[in-house]
């Protein structure tokens, strides 16, 4: 994991201004998925081409898995419930978790993960890919989502909730985020926790969700290499978009404090004096000032001398 240069790695960021900034990019990323669906023509070609390749290489171990899962409920179901739900539970958990626990590591943590997110936002939308379960039957897969559906809250479009099916992109499938976003909590748990138990959920999490994304036909297996390449090339990213951030907000710090300079609305020349220019009235004085309206009595009382007097000694013993 890319560590958090030493400018940035003290302090935690404020979580009023963290939330707004995962929120956006999320926003983002939900929002491109959809307008990245594509010529659905064209996806099936894409995972046709995936399909063949893996085949040639001998790496089509989907079929397999898929057949295990919808053979055996008792793995199906809990596959099921594992795709729908811990993409969604577990990455803002740990991220939460790094927040509180590790404030050293937060700033790279969340910064790899925003920006691998969003370079597999561009990845959905310059190739669009059909996922297994949603070719032709005869290429021999079977959606276990559809098939166990009356167990859980989907439908038979994807995780989406019933009657949602409309709010996801089912063609974004290359590369898979949840392979790619496991792989981000597996790093985490490796790397920052204590107990050997979460050292090894380290390693199975990322494992269990490359089992399940395939064994439900939701992805080809090259989508989770593609997924895990994705992390690999925001890890690299990490620190010069950190960096770049910084400089960002530096500049914008310099051009807030020309625009609005310490003391700004506060006159730079000293205000003239209120009563300068004007005459005061009979027996007034100002607090703390000696003036020619003074009575010569006042003189000696104030000094707590006699015979010594303040400014109006120079006046004539008349105005005195």
């Amino acid at each position: 994991m890319p560590h958090a240069t030493p400018a940035r790695a003290s302090g935690r960021p404020r979580w009023w201004t963290e939330l707004p900034l995962i929120a956006v990019v999320y926003g983002l990323y939900s929002a491109g998925r959809l307008l990245a669906r594509g010529n659905i023509s064209t996806a099936v070609d894409h995972g046709l081409e995936i399909l063949r390749l893996e085949k040639t290489l001998h790496l089509n171990i989907e079929h397999p898995l898929n057949r295990l899962l919808t053979t055996h409920s008792s793995v199906g179901i809990p596959a099921d419930f594992a795709y729908a739900s811990l993409h969604y539970l577990v990455t803002p958990a740990l991220l939460l978790w790094v927040y509180r626990r590790r404030t050293a590591a937060y700033r790279a943590a969340r910064t790899w993960l925003l920006t691998s997110t969003l370079i597999g936002l561009v990845g959905f939308t310059l190739m669009p890919t059909c996922p297994p379960r949603l070719l032709d039957a005869a290429h021999g897969f079977v959606d276990t989502m559809a098939q166990y559906s009356s167990y859980g809250w989907w439908g038979t479009e994807a995780s989406a909730p019933r009657g949602l099916g409309g709010m996801t992109n089912q063609y974004a499938a290359m590369p898979s985020l949840h392979v790619g976003w496991a792989l981000w909590c597996g790093v985490l748990l490796w790397r920052y926790g204590r107990h050997p138990l979460l050292r090894a959920l380290g390693v199975l999490y990322p494992l269990t969700i490359v089992f399940v994304v395939m064994g439900t036909a939701n992805h080809y297996f090259l989508d989770a290499v593609a997924g895990a390449a994705v992390m690999g090339a925001g890890a690299l990213l990490t620190r010069p978009v950190m960096r770049a951030a910084a400089s960002v907000s530096a500049r914008l710090r310099a051009l807030v404090s020309r625009r609005y300079p310490s003391g700004a609305g506060v006159p730079a020349t000293p205000s003239p004096i209120v009563s300068g220019g004007c005459e005061t009235s009979a027996g007034e004085r100002i607090p703390g000032r000696r003036t020619p309206s003074a009575h010569s009595s006042d003189a000696p009382r104030a000094s707590g001398k006699p015979g010594r007097t303040g400014a109006g000694d120079s006046a004539p013993a008349a105005a005195r």
